[in-house]
């Protein structure tokens, strides 16, 4: 089964007016919304709907790598440009000539590199590293990102005259949270695709009582949670799977319930076990506490991570913004283990 952009709301039939409206023209697009809401799927829908979905289809993630290396990427290098560059490499602008090149959270892309991007979109040309050679390229180009763009703008985060560069056309996806009317449709389409490509067949259909909770959910993890979920359901059963799924919506982590003022209590001391009135003052240590405090935040936040990735470390370490190396030391250090169905 081929994803489509599934939906009944406002927001998602604006979405697929403008995506047929922009996919005859050329313009620079970004696409808008929260991680999750399916950036990426209008984006690949734009590309199969223009005159060039013939040609290459070339992906960059902006968040993924640092700027020497992101810089490389894109506009490629000459032979001895570097150190370890053994060979001449054509960057993604050059390999998405004919085609689209689609920069994937271009708001976490630094201000350096945004200036070369800048002169690369307004030139239709650029230099590799180490190359006193112009490579033209006539690539249409579509980004996407989670970040507010205009508030980054106003706190001298993004370049005024990329933004205008890239957003000639603006699609935003509303979050899922926002058209609770799409929930059921979207439900009854990946359970079919799922129970199809895990079971090979249509038959799961969901309980009334199931299909309730998970359309009353708010998903702050948008379409992709709500993926992750459903894969969840037709692998191990679904009452499992959704009483878990709210068990973590509805922990200490996402709820203010007995929080008091005036130091009595806080929620940094009540996630730690601790109180911090309880110690001698010879144990207050304030860089201790920062440690303790970090560990377990990380530990959270990585475990919550690569459980909603089914432990995919490569997904995990482009959501966390780190490299795979750092990921398995934390993983490690922080002594987080797999479910006991992974192992």
């Amino acid at each position: 089964m081929k994803d489509d952009l599934i939906g009944v709301s406002a927001n998602i039939a604006r979405v697929l007016q403008l995506v047929d409206q922009i996919a005859g023209t050329d313009l620079n697009t970004v696409v808008c919304g929260n991680t999750g809401v399916g950036k990426e799927l209008v984006v690949k829908q734009l590309y199969q709907k223009s005159d060039r979905k013939g040609g290459p289809f070339i992906k960059v993630n902006c968040a993924a790598m640092p700027d020497t290396l992101l810089e490389s990427e894109m506009f490629g290098y000459e032979r001895g440009a570097f150190t370890g560059a053994h060979r001449k490499m054509r960057g993604k602008f050059e390999q998405a000539k004919g085609g689209v090149l689609f920069l994937d959270e271009i708001g976490d892309m630094s201000l350096s590199l945004q200036s070369k991007l800048l002169h690369a979109l307004q030139d239709g040309e650029f230099i590799p590293l180490g190359s006193e050679k112009t490579v033209k390229s006539n690539a249409w180009v579509i980004a996407a990102t989670h970040h507010d763009l205009e508030a980054e703008l106003e706190a001298g985060e993004f370049r005024n005259d990329l933004y205008y560069r890239i957003s000639a056309m603006k699609i935003y996806i509303e979050p899922l949270c926002k058209r609770p009317e799409d929930i059921p449709h979207l439900i009854d389409y990946y359970i079919k695709k799922y129970a199809l490509q895990l079971n090979g067949n249509y038959s799961t259909v969901l309980s009334k009582h199931s299909l309730d909770k998970l359309c009353s959910y708010h998903w702050p993890g948008n379409v992709r949670e709500l993926q992750n979920v459903l894969r969840r359901i037709i692998v191990f059963g679904e009452e499992k799977s959704i009483d878990e799924m709210l068990s973590i919506s509805n922990g200490p982590g996402n709820s203010t319930d007995g929080c008091t003022v005036n130091g009595q209590a806080s929620p940094l001391t009540d996630y730690l076990g601790l109180n911090v009135r309880s110690l001698d003052l010879s144990e207050l240590s304030l860089k201790k506490f920062q440690k303790q405090v970090s560990d377990q935040v990380e530990k959270d936040v990585i475990s919550y991570v690569l459980e909603k990735t089914g432990w995919n470390r490569s997904n995990a370490t482009q959501i966390l913004k780190v490299s795979y190396k750092t990921l398995l030391t934390k993983i490690q250090d922080l002594q987080i283990r797999p479910p006991a169905s992974l192992i």
